[in-house]
């Protein structure tokens, strides 16, 4: 008896040994479409060859083989996946319980196959892996999307009796939708984190700092709630000096809890404090049952926080919270997780580009301090020397030499404090802390050197921390620039090459002595080359034992020989 389409149910009934009959009760043959096994060794060969409905025997000898065929046909009718049998005109010879719900039909048997696939279409692999399945005669498997937005893997294999091909197909379908929805948020959130980092120079160079970041925050909310359909979101930063997290932005907070002091810490900072503190994700799906969850608007049910990491550091807290129990899944943490990376990503980029802004306009910044320093200096030292031969002569040239050098330096100081404003302090990368030293800000420092590079590297160096710099390129200049120099113009710090063009260090500072009640002179030399004595004869008239510098200047070591002067003169004029 072969295969064929019948209404009633396909049934294998396996004779006994004693039974003399090769047939089936009649009693069964009225109710089901039955084929008769000799054994159960034929039984075995049949049931490969043909699908049947079910498996009866009138003998118990045989039960524990019988009961394995029907617990096994019971399987497959059970199974989630859809099992079918095709033809060679690739109509359904059977199918499982499966097929049928999908279908939204009672049964599909003698139905072609893709009848109840209509209104879709193929998304990858083999258009057609039914036909191609015969073709290569081997497995092959397709996507197909369904017009209802579900996605079915297709699998087809030909089925083989013995040697030979039978001609049939055996088809296993899939349910694939949450994977390929997985996939695609995947891909999605991918996408967002590309725009996310996605600016250019030139559009960050015309933005202020305020602008770039709520450029960012607009982005982040709007990925955050079209491709993960969060609602309630907070965003904070650590502030990477006092340990604080400050809020970036919130959506659907409450705006008591969008402004709540949370700093990095396990305890007494919630959720978010903890995640902050560990690195460590954190899932809630009742908030009524976690001992730190703080509450951040009325009828919060369950949260999820995931930290936000740059190259393993903590430099922020993604949070989201809804009002419905357990509405995260193990697949929203993995999605948050991978949106809170791009938005490390973009905050960093965003630091890059910020920082190469401030590195070409402190750049720019130093050019005009280069062009115009030294110049300046120039006009103060003429002006100086001229002053110095008029006094006592003609009060009227005098007076207006002062306000040269009132002018030349207000000049200095204007270009100074241009400086300043335009160097965005705020657009240092995430993490990073400035090297501050307040002693220096407003100190007045003259360095005297006939080396221009010397000169205008002094500038550079001590400029940055606030220092107003002078400069002038012999001892005779500068005790011009220093008797000018009085009240609150005096100089704080004077640094002096050893050998100047008049004078060695040790000679200009006992001039200097006597014009100044106390010293503030550093004396600097070229790999310790000392050949008139002038450290060890300076430091005998009253040099500070740690007032040495030595060419080329290191900037610790500059910085560091500063302030000792200036914390000695400011002893000294204390006392």
């Amino acid at each position: 008896m072969g295969i064929g389409v019948s209404d009633q149910a396909k049934i294998l009934f396996v004779k006994s040994a004693a039974s003399e009959k090769m047939s089936a009760p009649e009693a069964l043959c009225s109710l089901f479409d039955v084929e008769v096994a000799a054994d159960w060794s034929e039984a075995r060969r049949l049931m490969k060859q043909q699908c049947f409905d079910g498996v009866f025997s009138d003998t118990d000898n045989d039960a524990p083989k019988k009961q394995f065929f029907t617990d096994s046909f019971w399987v497959i009718q059970k199974l989630h996946q859809g099992v079918a049998i095709l033809d060679q005109d690739k109509k359904i010879l059977w199918a499982n319980e499966q097929i049928n719900e999908w279908a939204d039909c009672e049964s599909v048997i003698g139905l072609p196959f893709y009848s109840w696939l209509e209104g879709g279409q193929w998304e990858a692999g083999d258009s057609c892996p039914c036909q191609t399945a015969v073709v290569r005669k081997s497995r092959t498997s397709a996507l197909y999307k369904l017009s209802s937005e579900v996605y079915f893997r297709i699998e087809a294999k030909p089925v083989r009796r013995g040697n030979e091909e039978s001609g049939e197909l055996l088809v296993i379908i899939h349910d694939v939708t949450e994977e390929q929805f997985y996939r695609q948020k995947l891909d999605a959130i991918h996408e967002a984190g590309v725009e996310l980092s996605n600016l250019s120079p030139e559009e960050v160079f015309h933005m202020e700092v305020k602008d770039r970041i709520e450029l960012l925050k607009s982005n982040i909310l709007h990925y955050t709630q079209e491709i993960l359909s969060y609602e309630k979101v907070e965003i904070r930063l650590v502030n990477q000096r006092t340990g604080k997290l400050d809020p970036l932005l919130s959506a659907g907070i409450d705006k008591e809890a969008a402004e709540r002091a949370l700093e990095v810490g396990r305890e007494a900072n919630g959720i978010t404090g903890f995640v902050a503190a560990t690195g460590e994700s954190y899932l809630v799906d009742d908030v009524t049952t976690d001992e730190l969850f703080i509450e951040s608007f009325s009828g919060a049910k369950s949260s999820l926080t995931v930290a936000i990491k740059w190259q393993e550091q903590v430099i922020g807290t993604f949070n989201v919270e809804s009002p419905e129990e357990q509405a995260f899944s193990e697949n929203d943490l993995h999605f948050l997780e991978l949106f809170a990376r791009n938005i490390a990503f973009a905050l960093n980029t965003l630091d890059l580009l910020a920082a190469e802004k401030s590195s070409a306009t402190q750049k720019s910044i130093e050019a005009i301090h280069r062009e115009v320093a030294l110049p300046i200096d120039k006009i103060l030292n003429d002006a100086v020397n001229v002053m110095e031969r008029y006094i006592g002569h003609e009060p009227e040239v005098v007076e207006r030499l002062k306000r040269i050098l009132r002018n030349a330096r207000d000049i200095r100081q204007v270009i100074h404090k241009i400086g300043q404003d335009m160097a965005p302090g705020e657009a240092m990368p995430a993490g990073a802390i400035v090297d501050h030293h307040p002693k220096l800000a407003g100190q007045r420092v003259l360095v005297v050197d006939a080396n221009e590079g010397v000169r205008n590297d002094a500038h550079a160096l001590l400029e940055r921390y606030g220092c107003i710099v002078e400069t002038a390129e012999s001892g005779g200049e500068a005790i011009y620039m220093v008797r000018s120099s009085v009240g609150s113009e005096s100089y704080s710090v004077i640094i002096s090459d050893i050998h100047l063009p008049d004078f060695s260090g040790h000679q200009l500072m006992l001039r200097l002595k006597e014009i100044m009640d106390q010293v503030p002179l550093a004396l600097m030399t070229g790999f310790g080359y000392d050949p008139g004595h002038s450290i060890v004869k300076a430091r005998q008239a009253g040099l500070h034992p740690n007032a040495i510098l030595y060419k080329p200047f290191r900037l610790d070591q500059l910085i560091d020989v500063c302030e000792t002067l200036v914390d000695f003169h400011n002893d000294i004029a204390r006392t």
